[in-house]
Order: C-alpha cells, then sequence, then structure tokens
C-alpha cells in the first residue's frame, strides 16, 4: 500500500510517500516511514505522537533504519542490501505515477464549524469527526485547552473564553500504522472598540482659511487590522476612504489622518470618521462612526473701498465694505487719529486717511482723500527765502490752483530757481475751477557767504606778533569762527564784518594751520592758511611719561601714558606699537614677545595735524650664560705668540647694546692686561634674544704665565627700576706661557772670590716657567766634569759654566772663581782692641763726672717733721726728715 500527501499551499515544499515495509534477504525487516513532513505540519506535529513513537523505538530489539519525522534526510542501514535502493526507487517512481493519475488520498478529517470568527472573550466550540474506520486515536493539539490522544471518533475543542490571539488549534488522527494526519483550525479573534474619536490639530476646532489642519481618527484596541476601512465625512459628504492593510492579529489603537485645507464657505461644517470592518461570511458586519467635529473657519478681514473722491461737505460714510469672521471692527484713522464718518469734511481735511479692520487680526487700507475746495494765500506778505529756492505757489487749493505774477505792472515769469537778482514786490493772481484771488508778496532773498578774502598764508618771526584777516559777503552778514591750536598768546576779535586773528609773541607752538569758517543759515564758507615761524621748528605737544622705560625679559608690565600739553586743542591720541593701533593713551607691552615694539605715540591737534613722538622702550635678557675660550691651545702658548681669545655671550638682548670686559688676575690680585686690546663682535641688529660672540688678540710674553682671564658681559641700558642690568661672568681661562729660561745673575755673579782653605757655593738659578733642566761643567785636575745639580761646591779656581734648558730654549752662565787672602781676623782684632780702649777712657770720664755732682755733705740738727699734704697721697715710707747742707 503507498499513501501520498500532496500540501495545497504552494508554499509548502513537496511531496511526502508513505511506503510499506520493505524486506532485504537475511536482514531484519526495515519500515519505511514518510519522507518529508510538510513544513507546516512538521512544526506542529503533536507532541503525543512524538513521545509514542519514541517508546516504539526504544522498545523494537531489531536492527533498521528508518526516516524520522523532523526533516531529516533519508537514511539506510548501513547493511541492507543494495537491491533494497532498486526497490524503493520503483516504489517511488509508482507513488508518483498514482499521484499523476489523480488518485490522491486526503486526510479524513471534517471540522464543524470549518472556521471560527469570535469576539475576544466569547465562548468557542469545533468538532473533530473522521471517517477512518481502523485508527489509533484523535487528538486537539492547541495551546488552550487541548485534549491529547483520546480513542473516539470525534472530539469537540471547547474554550469558555477565549483571549489567546493567533492561537492555530489542531486536529489530528493516528492510524493502526502509527501513521496521522492534522487539520488546522482557522480563528479569527477579533475585537471592535465601543467609541472611536476624531480631533484635529486646530485648538477647539478654529481654524484658519488657507492653512492646512489635520484631523485625526483615533481607533482604540481594534483587531485584525487587516479587515478595517476607515470612511471621512463633511457634513454628509464622503470625502475620502482608506482600508488599512496590516498581518498583526493582536489588538493595535489606530490613529489615521485627513489633511484639510479650509475656505471660509466650510465655516461651521461637522466632520466625523467612520470605521468598518467586514469579517466574512462567519462573521459580523462591524460599523462605528464618531461624534460630528464642528469647525469654525476664521477669514479677513477683507476692506473694499471705492469712490474716494469727496467734495467739501461730504462725509466718507458708505465709503468702504469690510468683511471677516470674526465680525472685525472699523475705524477711520487721520494722522493716527479716530474720526467722526458722519461729519462733513472740509478744505483742510485733505490728507491721508487709514481704514483700520479689527478682527483675528489687523488689517489696515490707507488711501489719499483730496477734499476740493476753492484757492486760498499761503505766502506771508514779507517773504523771506534762500537763494537758488526752487519756484513755488503762494496759494493752494483743490484743485490745485494757477498763478500769474506781475511785477512792476508786468506779467513776469518765476524762473525755476530764485535768486539774489528775483527780489522784490509782486503782484500774485491766483484761481481754480471754483474761484480766484489777487494779494501782494514782497520777495526778500537770502544766500550763503562768498568766499573767503583778504587770508593768505603768512610767516613771522619767533616772538614776533602776526594778525590774520578774514573776511565774507553773505546775506545776512556772516558769523566767524576760526580752527588753531589755540594758545593763551593768540586772541580774535572782529571788525565791520572782518574777522581778526592776532598772535603775540609768535613761538613754535603757533606754527601750523589755521582755518577760517564764515557762515550763516544759508551756509558756510572756510579757508586754510599756514603759519610758518621762523627760527623755531615744529613741537609736537604730546607728554610720555615714563619717556624711557627699560623692562627685564617676563617681569611685571609697566604702562606707558601718552597725554597732550594742552587738552583743548587735542583731536585724537592713540598708540602705535607692533604694526597695530591702539585708539588709548594708555600702552603696556608683553614682557615674554615685545621686544622691539617701536612704540610711537600718534596726536592730531587743531592747527597742527598729526605729530608723533617715540617710546624710548627697551626690552632686555640677560644671558644665558657667558662662556670664554682661544681659538689656539692655552696650554701649548709660548712667548712672543699672538693668542685669539673669544667670549660667547649666550640668548641676550638686546645685541646691540651689549658690551664686553677682559679681566686678568694672578692670586687674586687684578692685573692689567687687557689693557688697549681692541674687542671686536659680530653683533645683530635683532633685538629678540641671540648669542654674541666677541673676540681679542693679545701677544704673549713671559709674565703672562700663569694668568687666569675671563670675559664679563654687560648690557649698557639706561637705568632700569633705578639701577643697571646685572653683568655676567665666564669661567676663568688659564694661560700657560712657554719661554726660554733666564739665570738670575744677581745670586750667581760672573767673577766669585775664593779664600784660601774656604770652599765656595755656587748656586744656579734660573726664570723659566716650565720645569728646568739644570747642569754645570767645568774643567778639574783629572779632566772635564759636569754636575746636574742647582749648587755646585768649588774648592779651586777655574771657569765654571751654568746651562739652564726647557722646552722652549736653554741659556748658558759662566763663573771665574779667583783665589784671595783672608783678612778678617786682622780686622777682628783690630775692631776689638779699638773698643777695650774707648771703654775705658769712657769710665774714668764718667767716674770723675759723678764725685763732683752726686757727692755732699748734710746736717740734722733740729729736724722738723712735715706733714702730710692733704691732696697728696702717701705709702707711709716717704716721710722727709729737714736738712740743711754744710758744704
Amino acid at each position: 500500500m503507498t499513501l501520498a500527501w500532496i500540501s495545497q499551499d504552494s508554499s509548502l515544499p513537496s511531496i511526502s510517500i508513505l511506503t510499506p515495509p520493505v524486506y532485504s534477504p537475511g536482514d531484519s525487516p526495515v519500515h519505511l516511514a514518510a519522507t518529508k513532513f510538510p513544513h507546516h505540519l512538521e512544526h506542529n506535529k503533536p507532541q503525543s505522537l512524538i513521545h509514542t513513537e519514541e517508546r516504539r523505538i526504544l522498545t523494537t530489539q531489531r536492527k533498521r533504519s528508518w526516516i524520522r519525522l523532523h526533516g531529516t534526510p533519508l537514511k539506510f542501514d548501513e547493511k541492507a542490501n543494495p537491491m533494497s535502493h532498486r526497490r524503493l526507487i520503483v516504489l517511488l517512481f509508482a507513488g508518483l505515477i498514482l499521484i499523476v493519475a489523480g488518485e490522491t488520498t486526503s486526510c479524513p478529517i471534517e471540522l464543524s464549524p470549518s472556521m471560527v470568527v469570535a469576539k475576544y472573550g466569547d465562548r468557542v466550540s469545533v468538532n473533530c469527526s473522521t471517517s477512518l474506520s481502523n485508527f489509533t486515536g484523535m487528538g486537539w493539539e492547541s495551546s488552550a485547552n487541548g485534549t491529547g490522544l483520546k480513542d473516539v471518533s470525534h472530539l469537540t475543542w471547547t474554550v469558555d473564553s477565549l483571549t489567546e490571539w493567533g492561537i492555530e488549534p489542531m486536529c489530528y488522527v493516528v492510524d493502526q500504522d502509527e501513521k496521522y494526519c492534522t487539520e488546522k483550525l482557522q480563528v479569527v479573534l477579533y475585537s471592535f472598540p465601543e467609541d472611536i474619536s476624531i480631533s484635529s490639530s486646530s485648538l477647539n476646532g478654529v481654524m484658519t482659511e488657507g492653512e492646512t489642519h489635520n484631523f485625526t481618527c483615533d481607533i482604540p484596541n481594534i483587531a485584525p487590522v487587516w479587515n478595517l476601512t476607515v470612511r471621512w465625512y463633511k457634513d454628509s459628504e464622503l470625502l475620502r476612504e482608506s482600508t488599512l492593510n496590516s498581518p498583526s492579529k493582536k489588538p493595535t489603537s489606530q490613529s489615521l489622518f485627513y489633511r484639510f485645507s479650509p475656505r471660509r464657505q466650510d465655516n461651521r461644517a461637522a466632520f466625523r470618521c467612520e470605521a468598518f470592518m467586514d469579517l466574512g461570511p462567519y462573521g459580523p458586519q462591524l460599523n462605528l462612526s464618531s461624534k460630528d467635529y464642528s469647525i469654525e473657519v476664521l477669514f479677513g478681514p477683507d476692506i473694499n473701498c471705492s469712490g474716494l473722491t469727496v467734495h467739501e461737505g461730504e462725509s466718507l460714510e458708505g465709503k468702504c465694505l469690510v468683511a471677516g469672521n470674526p465680525m472685525p471692527e472699523v475705524e477711520w484713522l487721520k494722522n493716527g487719529l479716530p474720526i467722526n464718518l458722519s461729519i462733513p469734511l472740509r478744505r483742510n481735511d485733505t490728507g491721508i486717511y487709514t481704514v483700520q479692520a479689527e478682527g483675528r487680526f489687523e488689517v489696515n487700507e490707507t488711501f489719499w482723500i483730496s477734499v476740493f475746495y476753492g484757492p486760498e494765500k499761503t505766502c506771508q506778505s514779507t517773504l523771506t527765502i534762500p537763494e537758488h529756492t526752487p519756484r513755488f505757489s503762494c496759494s493752494e487749493g483743490s484743485p490745485q490752483p494757477s498763478e500769474i505774477w506781475y511785477k512792476d505792472d508786468e506779467e513776469v515769469k518765476i524762473p525755476e530757481t530764485l535768486t539774489r537778482r528775483d527780489a522784490g514786490q509782486y503782484i500774485i493772481r491766483s484761481f481754480n475751477s471754483l474761484s480766484s484771488i489777487n494779494f501782494t508778496v514782497n520777495v526778500i532773498i537770502l544766500y550763503p557767504p562768498t568766499d573767503i578774502v583778504e587770508l593768505e598764508n603768512a610767516e613771522v618771526r619767533l616772538g614776533g606778533t602776526l594778525d590774520l584777516k578774514c573776511s565774507s559777503m553773505g546775506g545776512p552778514r556772516p558769523d566767524y569762527s576760526w580752527i588753531y591750536y589755540q594758545m593763551a598768546n593768540v586772541m580774535e576779535k572782529t571788525e565791520d564784518g572782518v574777522s581778526h586773528l592776532i598772535i603775540k609773541n609768535a613761538t613754535g607752538l603757533n606754527m601750523g594751520s589755521y582755518t577760517c569758517h564764515a557762515g550763516n543759515q544759508e551756509g558756510n564758507v572756510s579757508k586754510t592758511v599756514r603759519v610758518i615761524v621762523k627760527g623755531a621748528k615744529q613741537e609736537c605737544p604730546i607728554q610720555i611719561t615714563p619717556d624711557t622705560m627699560v623692562l627685564q625679559y617676563q617681569s611685571r608690565a609697566q604702562r606707558a601714558t601718552c597725554m597732550p600739553t594742552e587738552s583743548s586743542n587735542v583731536k585724537t591720541i592713540y598708540w602705535k606699537a607692533n604694526h597695530r593701533w591702539t585708539y588709548d593713551t594708555e600702552w603696556t607691552p608683553d614682557t615674554n614677545e615685545d621686544w622691539d615694539p617701536k612704540p610711537v605715540c600718534h596726536g592730531i591737534f587743531n592747527g597742527i595735524g598729526g605729530c608723533h613722538k617715540p617710546l624710548h622702550y627697551t626690552l632686555y635678557k640677560t644671558p644665558d650664560f657667558v662662556a670664554i675660550s682661544s681659538v689656539e691651545d692655552p696650554g701649548s702658548a709660548y712667548e712672543g705668540m699672538v693668542l685669539q681669545l673669544q667670549c660667547d655671550v649666550v640668548n641676550v638682548a638686546p645685541a646691540q647694546d651689549i658690551t664686553i670686559r677682559w679681566t686678568s688676575f694672578r692670586d687674586n690680585k687684578t692685573i692689567d692686561l687687557m689693557e688697549g686690546n681692541d674687542t671686536i663682535c659680530d653683533k645683530s641688529e635683532v633685538r629678540s634674544p641671540v648669542s654674541v660672540s666677541c673676540t681679542t688678540n693679545i701677544t704673549l710674553k713671559r709674565t703672562h704665565n700663569g694668568v687666569n682671564i675671563r670675559c664679563e658681559a654687560q648690557l649698557n641700558l639706561p637705568l632700569a627700576g633705578g639701577h643697571h642690568p646685572p653683568s655676567m661672568f665666564s669661567d676663568s681661562l688659564n694661560i700657560s706661557v712657554c719661554y726660554k729660561p733666564e739665570i738670575n745673575t744677581t745670586k750667581l755673579a760672573g767673577t766669585v772670590p775664593l779664600f784660601t782653605g774656604y770652599d765656595e757655593d755656587l748656586v744656579c738659578e734660573a726664570d723659566g716657567g716650565q720645569p728646568l733642566n739644570i747642569s754645570w761643567s767645568y774643567m778639574s785636575a783629572s779632566g772635564p766634569k759636569n754636575s746636574f745639580n742647582k749648587t755646585l761646591r768649588v774648592s779651586a779656581a777655574g771657569y765654571y759654566n751654568c746651562t739652564v734648558s726647557n722646552p722652549c730654549g736653554s741659556t748658558t752662565h759662566m763663573v771665574k772663581v779667583i783665589f784671595k787672602e783672608d783678612y778678617l781676623p786682622l780686622i777682628a782684632g783690630f775692631v776689638a782692641l779699638t773698643v777695650i780702649i774707648i771703654s775705658i777712657i769712657f769710665i774714668f770720664i764718667y767716674s770723675i763726672y759723678y764725685k763732683n755732682t752726686k757727692m755732699r755733705r748734710y746736717s740734722l740738727k733740729n729736724p722738723k717733721l712735715s706733714t702730710h699734704n692733704g691732696n697728696v697721697a702717701h705709702n707711709g715710707w716717704d716721710m722727709q726728715f729737714p736738712m740743711t747742707k754744710l758744704s
């Protein structure tokens, strides 16, 4: 027996073939199940059947291969006879022939009803039956109230309250071969709202004509949406119909929009939306409409005016019609003030009128309304006008009257512009279509001042007096004013229409430009001349405080102030520094970067014009360090050599003001070694920090040996904060000079006497500045001999040569030793005898002197003790005895 299932859904794959058991010789029977289950049945396969199959597999003791019903590929027992494959292909081919011939086998399941359309929460009951006579059982597979496998021929699936959206219950039947078929129940669960609402994007339904508004229809808690149709109505007119198509089965809230641009004809129209749901032959047709939504259309105000020609005595009532919603309030204005339309217009009511309509907004329409009336005189009897005044009319009316002018009883034509020649008395006749008038006018012409005369460039000597004159004609007579650098020695006065400016005791500040202005109500003229003060220089009246500024790099900045010496004459004071202008009286440098700002204070003054003064500004930086070196090796210098010394000053500013001093010393004592030597420096003109190298040359002498030299860098600047910038010194450079030795002949004479019986030491000393080699050479009785000691002891006459050498040369000094007698003992005896004789004579003379002057005779008769002087201190031993000299 072969069974075949064909899916009626084109989206479901393939055919499933049911075949009887196939046996191969020597093998256990092999059962072939359905090769493939349709996807929608495979996923919905009842769980009870799955458990039954698994139990059956576990209790089977035969070795066999079979196809699981989970869509896996067909597998055979590895020991199956190859003939089994050919038999299977034959059976499959036979099954295909049966299918093509139309012998299909359907699932013998009947559902009653075949489809359920239920409202959310309603009771649902569906009966499932089968026409099979031999089957194991049947059941309902469902997420709600599934029955499991029952041994009945019909089975009812019941849910008291269906609330599960998207439920898909399935009835299945299992035959005796444990094959099964299923039938899915189509369930439509719906929810329909009890009320829907309509709203708009406008406030309270108030809309403006021509603007676009959105109506919103809110439908809450509805399902399924794919059966929903929404209709829009204005009054009874269907405006729009739309059907929603959404796959969602669960309830959703829908908001639909309808865009609408109202016109004034739509005022007070009622709008509503209607929800319609058609659930097909198994379900109801549901329809629900929202409440009416009335709108109010705002428009206008519109102003329509006609017939604005008004004669004197007419009113403005009914001249303009105004419409709008809300009904506008209308008001007529003239010159911004409301008027009464019922009052007749007079001739002076001609002008600009405004119709103001205020509804939802304010609309203004402006009109010119002329009130016709006869001519009237507008000129005074005496008319004063400026020269070159355009031709004018002396009367007015509506319509504008015509005029005829008469002068000296003759009709004259007034020119386009009036000049001083047109002054005089006129008779004027003015007329229009209503009336005519005659009147007299006296015309006076005004004109501006003429060019200034008598004022010219002038010169005056220092300390002299100068009178500048300024004169002009005009009607009326012009007034005069002067612009110059005002000082106490300058005065102004006006006589007979001429202005005088008098300079007394002229100075350099009186030098400059002088401008005279002559003006009246008709115009102004001016003239500028220049005054030169001979013997004086042009001065700039600017004072800078301080006038010199010396700042150290990265120090606290100072402020320079520029002020005029006379504040009444200044127009502008400003600074220029770093190619930038600062319109202020103060300038503060940046001590981090303003190395060469070139600060200059500029001033613009009356009369003088522009002048300027510089600020003497210096930003300095002491060197990072100072180093001394020599081009040649100072350790290999020799006498007479020219030694070049170099002093490197690193990172100093400004380099132009650096001065190098050379100092030499030995044993902490200064030596004037470098005096008179020229120093050459490669100074840069850049004022920012640079390094400077300076060199000098010295010719070495032996006196330079052992001298230490250093260089000093000093910035020669004005006092910075009351003191000069500190100097910086380099380390010391030691000079070692090699020179030819020189023997000290003051200690080693050329001839040395040698007394008989005595030895003489010859000491050879020399100055060489380097380690010296000293040697003696002489001729003895045994032949030439040499000694390498500084001291040579000699006992014989002869010639002795001392040679001193060092790396720079050698020197030889010859000493002649000669024999002499020794008279010293004789001289000593003679001197001793002479001393003895002189001593004896001295003692004799002194004894005679002592006997005659110191030795006397005294008497102690009647001695009297003297009392102590109270003013003299006594020690008890100085008591005096009175004595009498006898002889």
